[in-house]
C-alpha cells in the first residue's frame, strides 16, 4: 500500500497505486467539471496529489488544455518571476562499471575512449569555464569505485572552489553522482556541495530491471532510496528527475510526484529541483530503440503539468534540447537551463579532442553569450544567483520563502546584480547593450526597501552604470 512516509522504495513507489492512479486518469480525464476543479485547486498554487496531476496530463480537451498551459506559465511567473538560473555541467571522469543500456558510459562499451581528469586539468577546465562567466557548475562522473572514488570526487570539489580566473570563482558546485551511504553524503555537504542531483531514469521497477542488467545500479531500492540517505547526511536540497523516453510517460509522471510526496512527508521538504532530460542519440544509442521515446508536444504538456503540480521546485532543462524547444519550455515551467555546455570529459579545454567521450549528444551548441543574449531577447532575466546556498536558505528554509511567495525579495535583485556582473566581466557589446535596457527597466520592479542580501543602494548604483561592486 501506498505509504509516503516510509523510508522503503517499494512503499513510497507503489507500483498498484501508480496503476490505480492511471485508471482513475483515464476515467476522469474527460470529464471536464473534474478537470476544472483541479485547475482551480492549481491556481492556489499549493500543489496538486500524482493522482490529479494524472488526470491533467490525460485532458485531451483543446480549451481545457491552453488552461493548463496558461496556468503553468502563471505559476513558474509567480514564484520565479521572469528569471532563469544558468549553470554547466563539468565531466570528471567516463570510467563507468555499470550496464546501463543507454548510456555510452556502460561498462562493455569498447568503442569510447575513457578518460579521467586529473587535478590540474580540473583546474583547467574551470578556468575555461569561468571566462565564459559561468558561477555554478554541476559536477558529472560514471560510477567506478576504483578509479572515481568519493575521495576523487571530494578533491575534485575542493579543487573547483580554490580556482580563481580574473578575479572571479565558481560559487556553487552541484554534484551528479551514484547513489552512496549517509556518511558519503555528510562528507560531501562537508565539502560544500549545493544540491546533490540523481535521476531515476524510470520509476519501474521491472523496466529500470532490464535496462540495468549489471553494476551497483541495478540495486533498484539502493538508487531509488537515495535521496533518503542523502536527507539524513545533511543535503537538504536534492534535485530528481526522469530520462523521459524509458518507460511510459503515465507512469513516470505519478511515480515521480509520489516520489516528491514522500520527501515532503517524510522531510519536510520537497525537491530542490526536477529535471526533464529525454533521451536522444549518444554513441551507440538511438531513440528509436526505446518506443517510450517522448514526441515534442507531449513532452511540453508532461513540463507544463509538473509546474503546476510542484510549483516552488526549480525546473531544469539541459542542452539535449535544441533553442527552439527550450524556448517553448521556459514559457510553461523551466526556470533553470544550461548553457555553452560540452558533455564531454575535457570538453571545455579540448572540445575536439574529447567530443568523442561524450555522453549524449549536445542539440543546443550556442556559446553562453548567444544563450544569454537569447534570453534576454526573449524578456527573461539570466541569472548567474548562488546566495541562497551561500546564505544557508537551503532545504526547508528555502522552501519556506519559496511557498511564501517571498523569495523574489531575494532571487530578483540577487539576479540582476550577477547580471551585472556578467555585462561588465564577459558580455559581448551587443548583449551588454541589451543587458542593461533589461535591468534599467527590471530596476523599477522591485519595491523600495522589500529586498534581501543586498541594499537598495548597491542596487541604485547598477542603475547608475557603477562599476564598482561586486555581489
Amino acid at each position: 500500500m501506498y505509504n509516503p512516509l516510509s523510508p522503503h522504495a517499494e512503499e513510497f513507489i507503489d507500483h498498484a497505486e501508480v496503476l490505480e492512479t492511471l485508471e482513475e486518469a483515464a476515467r476522469e480525464s474527460g470529464d471536464r467539471s473534474r478537470v476544472a476543479e483541479i485547475l482551480e485547486k492549481a491556481a492556489r498554487c499549493k500543489g496538486l496529489s500524482h493522482r490529479e496531476a494524472a488526470i491533467l496530463m490525460d485532458c485531451a480537451d483543446p480549451e481545457l488544455e491552453a488552461r493548463i498551459y496558461a496556468l503553468a506559465g502563471e505559476i513558474k511567473h509567480r514564484f520565479y518571476g521572469n528569471r532563469i538560473v544558468l549553470f554547466a555541467p563539468l565531466y570528471l571522469s567516463n570510467y563507468c562499471v555499470n550496464g546501463c543500456v543507454y548510456c555510452p558510459y556502460h561498462a562493455i562499451n569498447r568503442t569510447i575512449p575513457r578518460k579521467k581528469l586529473t587535478q590540474p586539468e580540473i583546474e583547467e577546465e574551470v578556468r575555461a569555464l569561468i571566462r565564459t562567466g559561468h558561477k555554478r557548475l554541476a559536477v558529472e562522473a560514471g560510477e567506478d569505485p576504483v578509479r572515481n572514488p568519493l575521495e576523487y570526487i571530494l578533491d575534485s570539489i575542493r579543487t573547483i572552489y580554490s580556482v580563481r580566473e580574473g578575479g572571479n570563482s565558481i560559487r556553487r558546485v552541484n554534484v551528479n553522482i551514484a547513489a552512496t551511504d549517509v556518511d558519503s553524503y555528510r562528507r560531501l555537504k562537508e565539502a560544500g556541495i549545493g544540491t546533490y542531483i540523481l535521476f531515476q531514469e524510470t520509476y519501474d521497477r521491472e523496466k529500470y530491471r532490464k535496462l540495468h542488467p549489471t553494476g551497483p545500479k541495478s540495486d533498484y531500492a539502493w538508487h531509488t532510496e537515495a535521496m533518503d540517505r542523502a536527507q539524513e547526511g545533511g543535503c537538504d536540497d536534492v534535485g530528481v528527475g526522469v530520462l523521459f523516453g524509458l518507460g511510459g510517460y503515465r507512469y513516470e509522471l505519478a511515480a515521480l510526484l509520489m516520489h516528491a510526496e514522500h520527501l515532503e512527508a517524510r522531510f519536510g521538504v520537497g525537491p530542490h529541483t526536477i529535471s526533464v532530460p529525454r533521451i536522444c542519440p549518444a554513441d551507440g544509442i538511438s531513440p528509436e530503440d526505446f518506443p517510450d521515446a517522448l514526441p515534442d508536444a507531449i513532452f511540453r504538456k508532461l513540463v507544463a503539468v509538473l509546474r503546476i503540480a510542484v510549483p516552488y521546485t526549480g525546473m531544469i532543462v539541459s542542452t539535449r534540447e535544441s533553442p527552439r524547444m527550450r524556448g517553448e519550455l521556459l514559457d510553461c515551467g523551466i526556470s533553470q537551463i544550461s548553457g555553452g555546455s560540452r558533455t564531454s570529459v575535457g570538453g571545455y579545454t579540448t572540445p575536439q579532442r574529447h567530443d568523442e567521450t561524450a555522453q549524449f549528444d549536445v542539440s543546443d551548441t550556442r556559446p553562453l553569450d548567444d544563450v544569454v543574449r537569447w534570453l534576454l531577447e526573449r524578456n527573461h532575466i539570466p541569472s548567474f544567483c548562488t546566495a541562497c546556498y551561500r546564505e544557508g536558505r537551503t532545504g526547508d528554509r528555502f522552501m519556506s520563502l519559496c511557498k511564501s511567495g517571498k523569495i523574489s525579495l531575494c532571487c530578483t535583485p540577487n539576479a540582476l546584480m550577477t547580471l551585472k556582473e556578467y555585462l561588465m566581466d564577459y558580455a559581448s557589446p551587443e548583449t551588454r547593450a541589451l543587458g542593461e535596457r533589461v535591468i534599467a527597466a527590471s530596476l523599477t520592479d522591485i519595491p523600495e526597501g522589500r529586498v534581501r542580501d543586498i541594499t537598495v543602494e548597491r542596487l541604485a548604483a547598477i542603475a547608475s552604470g557603477a562599476r564598482d561592486f561586486r555581489f
